[in-house]
């Protein structure tokens, strides 16, 4: 046997000695929710040499369950059909807040066996093959910024969503204090993550009230996007049995920074960091340089991957620690890509437009395609660096100010079928145009406020 039969056994193995009667298996569907199904452990084993219907509205909903009703993968006009998921053995672990319940993901394939072209984990995989086959191992990782509140799922409706009770008080970033009064959910946030294969290299209070900060430990991309997802949906899970409701909201409030999802990336061969190079500008190779050229160029046609929401574009503002315009710089966090290439293996780059509220496999496609498009084409990085103020624009340009004009722009650009197929574009624009059709029929406060007596 080799090594992979070996560890398909072993896990196999695992499943079958387990206590438990029951695995619990997930997807992700296009806003980045974890849904998934508890199986008998008998339906499980057989599942995974056969694969497993799922329903394939999973793709049709939006984050709120209302079914998309213009898109033309599923719908009513399909009769919502199950789907074939593939489970995926590399990605067991058991659930150590659960009585380690075992736990798998699971992605999609079409009629043909290959890559669903609507599922985000099978996107990841396709753009990850494309760069190995260029010859460049990715290597990722994320961060999250989020805000926790003393509420639940009920308290919340019973306040309609207006003024959370913060965990705490005040702006303290990097606080031991404010850690050490919450240190029990603070805890249990570091060893629970660490137990379920989501290690995280930091954790540290952020500025505003009640804000916290993780970055997870690098990792190859598609395991970099698998910490990512089930970090998210895992805090929430924790958050709960310590009375405590995490948002990864984008923007929670005009008068506090938003939240980012920065990812930090570099490809390596076999042996070495390709981004480093102690001889090129400001230690950069070449190769670096045009794939960042690449993610200038494929920006303002990609956004809606990064900036998947409306309340994505509340957090793009001016002088709010996100960036706004088509910038780079060597540490320097008011652009939009932040080189930074001191050490030859922790050389990286880290694009700061991504928000907590992405989906991670859609955001790191996007990374990645984009600057894959840079080194295939050989771009030459030539806008300048900035100096100091990135909001300033340098002639660049500017990133779109909303999710209709961003969607619109990735809608009639070419740029976006060539990267990641008509399938997934033409499905993922359609699922954004949804979007602001629900935002655009709703009655805000601000116009309440602004036009109820008055006008």
């Amino acid at each position: 046997m080799n090594e992979k039969e070996l560890t398909r056994e072993h896990i196999l193995n695992e499943v079958r000695n387990s206590d438990h009667n029951k695995i619990k298996l997930a997807v992700t569907d296009i806003d980045g929710v974890l849904r998934g199904k508890l199986m008998r452990k008998d339906k499980f084993l057989s599942a995974v040499e056969s694969g497993f219907g799922f329903c394939d509205v999973v793709f049709g909903w939006d984050s709120t369950d209302a079914a998309y009703d213009n898109a033309s993968y599923t719908g009513w006009h399909t009769g919502y059909p199950d789907a074939q998921a593939r489970i995926d053995l590399g990605t067991f672990r058991t659930i150590p807040w659960d009585n380690d319940v075992p736990f798998f993901l699971a992605d999609f394939v079409n009629a043909k066996e290959a890559p669903l072209g609507v599922c985000p984990r099978s996107l990841l995989k396709t753009i990850k093959a494309r760069s190995e086959k260029l010859g460049f191992r990715p290597f990722f990782s994320q961060e999250f910024e989020w805000f926790n509140f003393r509420e639940d799922a009920d308290s919340l409706r019973d306040i309609d969503f207006v003024k959370p009770q913060p965990l705490t008080p005040g702006m303290f970033g990097y606080s031991i204090l404010r850690s050490s009064q919450e240190k029990e959910y603070f805890n249990d946030l570091f060893e629970y993550l660490d137990d379920f294969d989501v290690p995280l290299e930091g954790l540290h209070t952020e500025t505003g009230p009640g804000v916290y900060e993780a970055a997870i430990l690098y990792g190859d991309i598609l395991t970099a996007a698998d910490r990512a997802v089930l970090f998210k949906t895992s805090v929430k899970e924790i958050a709960h049995m310590h009375g405590i409701m995490p948002t990864f909201m984008a923007k929670i409030s005009p008068n506090l920074p938003g939240c980012s999802g920065h990812i930090h990336q570099s490809l390596w061969d076999e042996k070495k960091n390709l981004f480093s190079n102690s001889k090129g500008n400001k230690g950069m190779s070449k190769l670096m340089e045009s794939y960042m050229a690449g993610q200038l160029a494929c920006l303002p046609f990609i956004l809606p991957m990064v900036a998947p929401t409306i309340n994505s574009y509340k957090r793009l503002v001016e002088g709010a620690w996100a960036p706004t315009t088509l910038t780079w710089a060597a540490d320097n966090r008011t652009v939009a890509l932040r080189a930074l290439p001191a050490g030859e293996k922790s050389c990286r780059l880290e694009t700061r437009v991504v928000g907590s509220d992405t989906n991670p496999y859609i955001a790191m496609s996007a990374c990645l395609a984009a600057g894959l498009y840079g080194i295939e084409n050989n771009l030459k990085l030539q806008v300048p660096e900035t100096i100091g103020n990135g909001y300033r624009d340098n002639g660049a340009g500017k990133l779109p100010r909303n999710l209709w004009d961003a969607t619109q722009a990735m809608k009639n650009s070419d740029i976006p079928k060539q990267l990641f197929g008509e399938e997934f574009v033409n499905h993922f624009v359609s699922t954004r145009e949804w979007e602001w059709r629900e935002f655009s029929k709703a009655v805000t406060d601000w116009e309440t406020k602004r036009y109820f007596e008055i006008i």
